[in-house]
C-alpha cells in the first residue's frame, strides 16, 4: 500500500548484499498498479457502518493472481495483528522457502474474503497495531534473508543467535579485556573451548530464566 516505506530497510546492509550476490530477489509491488479505478483507489468503506477503510478484494486478487502466473509460491502471508506471533522457529522454516508473497495489511485490514480464499498464513510481529504492515514485512524479510547461506559473512553467527536453540544468547565481550575496572570473565580469556561452551550454556540458561521465563515454560 505504501511501498516507499520498504525501500530503505530492504536496500541496505545484509539485505542489500544478499540481493547483490543474487542469493535472494525482493520485489515490491504497489497494489494501486492493480486497481481498475481511474483514481487508482484500492480501499472503500466497510459494510456494516464500522469506522475506517478496508482494502478491496479486486486489486488484491489481481495482484496475487498476476504474481502466481509468473511462479509458484510456498506461502501467501498476510501481516495481521491477529496472526500467529512471528518467532525464530517460523523464520527458520520460512527461510527454506523458494518464493513467498507477503501482503501488507493497511487501514482496518483487507476484505475478509481475501483472507478466506487466498491467504495461506497470517503472521503478527507482536501484540500491537501498526499504521500498516510494511514495517512488519520488512522485519520478516530481514529475519529470513540473514538465514540464507552466504547472506552474512560468518554463517555460524546466525546459528548462535538468540532463540535458535530456544534460549537467549550468552553475554559477549571484546577488547580491551579490562575497561574502567570492568573485567571480561576470565573463562573467555582462558582459551579452553569446552569450559567456554559450558559457561555460555549456563549464561544462556540463567539469562533466559531471568529475562524470558516464558521460553522455558513452553
Amino acid at each position: 500500500m505504501l511501498p516507499e516505506i520498504l525501500e530503505s530497510p530492504l536496500n541496505h546492509s545484509i539485505l542489500k548484499r544478499a540481493q547483490e550476490k543474487r542469493l535472494v530477489e525482493i520485489h515490491i509491488h504497489n497494489l494501486r498498479d492493480y486497481s481498475l479505478d481511474k483514481h487508482r483507489r484500492v480501499d472503500d468503506y466497510p459494510f456494516g457502518g464500522q469506522a475506517g477503510m478496508v482494502l478491496q478484494c479486486e486489486p488484491v486478487d489481481r495482484a496475487i493472481t498476476a504474481l502466481k502466473e509468473q511462479r509458484a509460491y510456498d506461502e501467501v502471508i498476510y501481516t495481521s495483528p491477529d496472526g500467529e506471533t512471528f518467532n525464530q522457529s517460523i523464520a527458520n522454516r520460512l527461510s527454506l522457502s523458494q518464493n513467498l508473497i507477503i501482503l501488507c495489511g493497511h487501514y482496518k485490514g483487507i476484505d475478509y474474503r481475501i483472507r478466506e480464499h487466498l491467504i495461506t498464513r497470517e503472521i503478527s510481529i507482536g501484540d500491537y497495531v501498526l499504521t500498516g504492515g510494511e514495517l512488519a514485512a520488512a522485519v520478516m524479510a530481514d529475519a529470513l534473508v540473514r538465514l540464507i547461506p552466504g547472506a552474512i559473512g560468518d554463517e555460524q553467527s546466525a546459528l548462535s543467535d538468540s532463540f535458535q536453540d530456544g534460549l537467549l544468547a550468552p553475554p559477549v565481550y571484546t577488547r580491551p579485556a579490562e575497561y574502567k575496572g570492568w573485567a571480561v570473565p576470565e573463562v573467555l580469556l582462558s582459551g579452553h573451548e569446552a569450559k567456554i561452551r559450558d559457561w555460555e550454556l549456563q549464561q544462556s540458561l540463567e539469562r533466559t530464566a531471568k529475562l524470558r521465563p516464558d521460553l522455558t515454560n513452553n
